[in-house]
């Protein structure tokens, strides 16, 4: 299976976070599944770092360099991906968890997330 991680499991996943679910630790940890994060992601950490928010102080180059280390492949953000956002209902109004489910929903990939907003669009979608 193709895992698309969204930010915050990403970071709890990078950091080896209690917060991060079992089933979540499971999936990741599963040799059998390939881990992707998003472009978006790390945009979205950097604008949100750069605003001074307490809980996203990561530095954004080491962990895109800690993921790339430990198997996961950079998904970027594509045109076939904006364009499929325009078929999302209004359900969540952030544009990037909005972007990560038209990317899995294009790639073919599962979306893993902890927001119960971003869980209820149909499709390739698991809350952890």
């Amino acid at each position: 299976m193709k895992l698309l991680l969204d930010t915050h499991l990403l970071l709890w996943a990078a950091a080896d976070s209690e917060r991060l679910s079992a089933a979540a630790r499971r999936l990741i940890a599963d040799t059998d599944n390939e881990r992707f994060f998003s472009a978006a992601s790390l945009w979205e950490l950097a604008i949100k770092r750069a605003l001074g928010r307490e809980d996203f102080q990561v530095d954004v180059s080491d962990l895109h360099d800690g993921l790339l280390n430990n198997s996961y492949s950079e998904l970027p953000v594509r045109s076939a991906h904006a364009i499929c956002v325009m078929s999302l209902p209004a359900i969540h109004k952030d544009p990037f968890d909005r972007i990560l489910v038209a990317q899995a929903m294009v790639e073919g990939m599962t979306l893993l997330t902890a927001d119960p907003l971003v869980a209820q669009y149909l499709g390739p979608v698991r809350k952890m």
